[in-house]
């Protein structure tokens, strides 16, 4: 058995219902579609400052997938940083055509982006901008973050795919068996990260991931998501964040 079970959840934060604005988070998840059993996950957050940027993250997530599922996993062998920067590349382009469409600039679509694809044995991470992903190594019983969020050259900014002349992408890579994934947005950084010590909080995964561990699904579990999406939009997380919160909880059977 080499399977893995998910979670996943997005909520729309509280400034943003206040002020009458769409969700600017987008997620998805999924196998890849040529052998194998290779979790694809990708996170993005679109920037409040562009016009565009829940739109512009909804494109970042639908190209990245459709871009790694068609890479051929059969020999469990993960994608290489070249393989990378093309679906990075593939993805600015699909938002330089939406925008020359709407008669608008690529920035305004600006938006950051996590894809995290993993085999159970071999991790990777292609990082632009905020939020984390972290893993959990079973020998060691420890949550390890493979992607910190970054900040940009201003206080409470960052940076986005749109970035020119390009980019910066961080890409990690981990050869530890791992037996749960974690990969979320900004807006639940203050829950799930220990920015003192710069690690992930044990304590939150360990509660997140236990009702994952427990199920008897494989693949996506819609109740789970369900239970995922309330707890995000209680008044517990909202009185800790009023940003946009996204999260993906990932188990690894083997």
């Amino acid at each position: 058995m080499n399977s893995w079970t998910w979670a996943a959840a997005s909520c729309r934060g509280t400034s943003h219902v206040a002020k009458n604005v769409r969700r600017q988070d987008a997620f998805s998840c999924s196998y890849g579609a040529n052998g194998g059993k290779a979790l694809i996950a990708v996170v993005s957050d679109g920037a409040g400052s562009a016009q565009m940027g829940g739109e512009g993250a909804s494109l970042i997530c639908r190209t990245l997938v459709t871009q790694a599922r068609q890479f051929d996993f059969s020999q469990s062998e993960l994608p290489s940083d070249d393989n990378l920067w093309d679906w990075i590349y593939a993805a600015r382009e699909r938002i330089s055509q939406a925008a020359e469409l709407r008669c608008l600039r690529p920035r305004d679509f600006a938006a950051t982006v996590i894809l995290m694809i993993s085999t159970g044995d071999n991790t990777l991470v292609a990082h632009i901008g905020d939020g984390s992903a972290v893993a959990h190594c079973g020998e060691t019983n420890e949550w390890t973050a493979l992607s910190w969020p970054s900040q940009g050259q201003y206080a409470s900014s960052t940076f986005f795919l749109t970035d020119d002349p390009e980019p910066k992408l961080n890409i990690s890579r981990l050869s530890t068996p791992v037996t749960a994934l974690a990969i979320f947005s900004d807006g639940v950084e203050r829950l799930a990260l220990d920015m003192a010590a710069q690690k992930p909080f044990k304590p939150f995964f360990d509660g997140m991931i236990r009702p994952v561990i427990s199920t008897d699904a494989e693949g996506f579990d819609q109740k789970l998501s369900q239970q995922l999406g309330t707890y995000l939009n209680s008044d517990a997380v909202n009185s800790r964040t009023d940003d946009d919160k996204t999260l993906i909880l990932a188990v690894h059977r083997q």
